[in-house]
């Protein structure tokens, strides 16, 4: 079991990124050719990803959590039973 963090890759920050509640929460509202890339919000953003094993039934697989610049809650996100990223 590997218990150290580890960094987001560029594709993850893209999948992040594509993420509705993600967009709201740190307030990027702009499409198109002008909308912020993954690696400016990847720059703006603390993150971090675990390969997380459950001590009891329950989710095993990777788990995201990522932080903006204030001390708030952070945010939890862990993949579905099909792939995809998902808040917790």
């Amino acid at each position: 079991m590997n218990t150290q963090p580890m960094e987001i890759s560029p594709q993850e920050w893209q999948e992040i990124l594509k993420i509705k509640v993600i967009k709201e929460m740190w307030g990027i509202w702009i499409e198109g050719p002008d909308a912020i890339t993954a690696k400016e919000f990847s720059e703006q953003v603390y993150g971090v990803k675990f390969d997380f094993v459950s001590g009891s039934p329950g989710y095993c697989g990777d788990i995201y959590i990522l932080a903006g610049d204030s001390l708030s809650e952070p945010v939890t996100l862990i993949r579905d039973e099909d792939g995809r990223l998902k808040i917790l």
